[in-house]
């Protein structure tokens, strides 16, 4: 019954088979003798983003509505290129010239667990900034830019003020100016002499003929201020 099972596979076109649970000894001889790749134990969540890359689908049984064992060659999926490489102390199946898109697959590495944790992090926050702008069709200015902004709009809507809320408006608008402090710190630069700048720029934003000025953020390549939607 294996035999005849992996042969139906074989005849239906398919050189390659991915499979969630265990292959025994018979089918794989089968299987290597037909020169058919089998991998066994593969992630199910994985297998639907494979099926969903090659345009194939999850085969849960070879039963057809005649209650009878087939395999339709639609639900094969393809790809140019199937190769188990090294990389590291471990081998990685790659799949290769899939006919969609839809998934694909990021191979960190890294000294040890706790650096890939860090970079693991890092992309998913970047991958998810161009998700959001590609969604929205909108985009902030960074480095600080929004922080200080807010921080001076605070300030001068605090002095209209006549109450004990005008002291909690201040706190709050000091408090903004910690993100562009931290990454001054971050990037090894004088945090005092850089938010100072930046306070400038944004304080002269509300001048009427000054409004470009609103861009402004921390540019912590060259440790100076500048337009950061232009750039």
């Amino acid at each position: 019954m294996t035999k005849r099972k992996c042969r139906m596979l074989m005849k239906a076109g398919a050189n390659v088979v991915l499979t969630t649970g265990g292959i025994d000894d018979m089918a794989s001889k089968e299987f290597v003798n037909n020169g058919v790749m089998a991998v066994r134990r593969c992630k199910k969540s994985d297998l639907k983003k494979i099926a969903k890359l090659t345009g194939g689908s999850l085969l849960l049984t070879l039963s057809d509505f005649d209650e009878k064992e087939s395999v339709d060659p639609a639900t094969l999926g393809e790809a140019e290129e199937v190769s188990e490489q090294k990389v590291g102390d471990g081998e990685l199946i790659y799949i290769k010239g899939c006919s969609t898109t839809k998934a694909q697959t990021i191979v960190l590495r890294g000294a040890n667990d706790y650096f890939l944790d860090e970079v693991e992090r890092s992309l998913h926050d970047a991958m998810c900034i161009v998700k959001r702008t590609l969604e929205s069709n909108t985009l902030a200015p960074g480095g600080g830019a929004v922080e200080s902004a807010l921080s001076v709009h605070l300030e001068n809507f605090a002095l209209t003020l006549s109450t004990r809320a005008q002291m909690a408006v201040q706190t709050f608008a000091q408090a903004l100016l910690i993100i562009p402090k931290t990454l001054s710190t971050n990037g090894a630069f004088d945090s005092t002499e850089l938010v100072a700048k930046l306070r400038a720029y944004h304080t002269a934003a509300q001048k009427k003929g000054k409004e470009g000025f609103k861009y402004t953020g921390l540019d912590l390549e060259s440790g100076a201020v500048r337009n950061n939607v232009k750039h």
